[in-house]
């Protein structure tokens, strides 16, 4: 006996499943097989055409050995009855349900009115191919049920009053009497004739209907199945096409973002150079000089790194006539973060750079693409407080750790500048950028004003 605490416990199982079943079957249902084509309807109707010429031949082949025997009607009257069977299934695909139902009543008179060519195999044929097709090809599967249900019913009702009203039993019962002797044993059975030839009788049309009715449901869901396969197909191509577009516009995103900090870190130089120039160019000319030699360093550099850059663009599988690949530059990571402090410095902004890591060579173990992120960060910190900012100094601090056991690593810029004045906004394009590293690398940024005054700009990184 089950207590109701295993009722309970089996009882989501039992309803969710039977849920499920309930939705398979009702998408089922719903589902219409599309309408034959033109080509499908065309090919149905040569295919009758050549069945009834083909069923005519056997007709008068067979009454060659007395197949078509006892039958005194017009020999043109029986070629029609054999046509008249055929005929419907010329619109088997276009009517499915129409068709069987014109077929079963075409059936059950025409073996009445002329049974001895009701034994012919294209007469038994074309109804067992006008069952398949309404199986197969109903697109309302709800009439096609009570179509067989009528016809299933029709058809044992036909057998029932042909055992037992009619006087077939006496004339099967007679001819066996002929046939057999008091000796021979071959004429009996476990049962009774009447009861072997009733039950031989059932058996042969449950294989007749029961075999149209799989077959026709074997087809039906094949083509189901066919058609779900096909929107899986579509979908997937769908999807594929989505990614990589993704993929397209995620790497056009990111080729924005490195050209943003390039360019906005070498036009910050040049811009601070190119000013300190105009200022000593006539007073101390060997300064102007030297702030027009760093100008043409940092534009060169500029130019090296946008070509390494848009190389990618560029790149192909075959090789490149100018070369241009053999000359890309690594990307920067954290071992060129000194590099660029001294530059800036060399600008004439007092910059300190700490390190601290958590455990010896932490920071040597950082991935390219994460170190890259990083460089990229205190770059674009370093360009907005030249270009945008009276910062005189700025501390730059690189830190490592972990903390519920997962690594990060932290980069925090912090200047003591306020706004310049008659400074335009910038586009806003290198903050998106920083928030946007943060985001990929599943950190978080903080970036503002701070309450003693200067920029801080702190981002925390996930390392995987």
């Amino acid at each position: 006996m089950i207590d109701s605490a295993t009722r309970a416990e089996t009882a989501p199982a039992h309803s969710t499943g039977w849920i499920r079943d309930r939705l398979r079957k009702k998408n089922d249902d719903d589902w219409e097989r599309p309408a034959p084509t033109r080509d499908q309807v065309r090919r149905d109707i040569i295919g009758t055409a050549a069945v009834i010429l083909v069923a005519a031949i056997a007709l008068e082949t067979s009454r060659g050995f007395g197949a078509a025997g006892g039958e005194d009607r017009p020999i043109w009257l029986q070629h029609l009855v054999l046509a008249l069977m055929v005929a419907p299934l010329a619109l088997r695909r276009r009517f499915p349900i129409t068709v069987l139902l014109v077929s079963s009543v075409l059936f059950f008179l025409l073996s009445t009115y002329m049974p001895g060519i009701s034994t012919q195999l294209a007469f038994q044929a074309a109804y067992f191919a006008s069952i398949y097709s309404g199986v197969a090809w109903a697109r309302d599967r709800r009439l096609l049920r009570l179509a067989l249900v009528a016809v299933v019913a029709a058809m044992a009702l036909w057998l029932i009053l042909g055992f037992t009203v009619s006087n077939f039993y006496d004339s099967f019962v007679e001819s066996l009497n002929e046939s057999a002797t008091e000796d021979d044993d071959t004429y009996r059975g476990i049962m009774p004739p009447l009861a072997s030839y009733a039950f031989y009788s059932f058996l042969i049309n449950a294989a007749f209907f029961g075999g149209a009715i799989l077959f026709g449901l074997t087809s039906w869901r094949s083509a189901h199945q066919r058609e779900r396969l096909a929107k899986q197909a579509d979908q997937l191509r769908t999807q594929s096409a989505e990614l990589a577009h993704q993929a397209v516009v995620n790497e056009r995103l990111r080729i924005a973002r490195e050209l943003h900090d390039v360019v906005a870190h070498h036009i910050a130089v040049i811009g601070v150079h190119a000013g300190a120039a105009r200022r000593v160019m006539e007073k101390k000319p060997e300064t102007a000089a030297g702030a027009l030699q760093t100008i043409e360093d940092s534009s060169r550099e500029a130019v090296e790194e946008m070509r390494s850059l848009l190389g990618v663009l560029r790149a192909s599988d075959e090789a490149d006539p100018a070369g241009d690949g053999a000359r890309r530059s690594p990307e920067p990571g954290l071992a060129d973060l000194e590099t660029l402090v001294a530059e800036h410095r060399a600008n004439g902004l007092r910059v300190t750079f700490t390190r601290v890591e958590d455990t010896p060579g932490a920071l040597d173990t950082v991935a390219a693409p994460l170190a890259l992120s990083v460089y990229r960060t205190v770059q674009e910190s370093l360009a907005n407080a030249c270009r945008h900012s009276t910062a005189g100094s700025a501390v730059v601090a690189l830190r490592t750790g972990s903390s519920g056991g997962v690594r990060w690593l932290e980069v925090e810029t912090v200047d003591d500048g306020a706004p310049r004045p008659g400074s335009r906004a910038g586009s806003g394009f290198g903050l998106r950028g920083i928030r946007e590293r943060a985001a990929l690398h599943g950190g978080t940024a903080d970036i503002g004003p701070r309450a003693g005054g200067g920029w801080r700009v702190r981002v925390r990184f996930t390392q995987r």
